[in-house]
């Protein structure tokens, strides 16, 4: 027990003459670790762009949000009269009427 455990800390199972079976071991679980980190990396990276991309929307939303409230502002009948106004144009006190055409066949 002493010796085998010896000889696993020499690295003997390496260099025997059937290590190539170890070695097929070794470099298959190698592979292995490496795709599994990268793949944790990959994962990583998206995790961090979805979250951007999350603040990103709630940016736009808030943005979105305010303008459209500064719009409804400025289409309220009395922001425009006040903007006319500085222009020298008012409100007609006589209301539109509708002009009818009747067609001549």
């Amino acid at each position: 027990m002493k010796k085998n455990l010896y000889g696993i800390l020499r690295g003997k199972f390496l260099v025997s003459d059937d290590s190539f079976k170890n070695w097929r071991i070794i470099i298959f679980i190698s592979v292995l670790a490496i795709i599994m980190i990268a793949s944790s990396h990959s994962a990583d990276k998206k995790v961090y762009e979805i979250a951007r991309l999350k603040n990103e929307v709630k940016e736009l939303r808030s943005a979105f949000v305010d303008g459209r409230s500064k719009l409804m502002r400025l289409k309220m009948e009395s922001s425009i009269t006040n903007k006319v106004a500085e222009k020298g144009i008012r409100i007609s006190e006589i209301p539109p009427r509708k002009i009818k055409v009747k067609s001549q066949h």
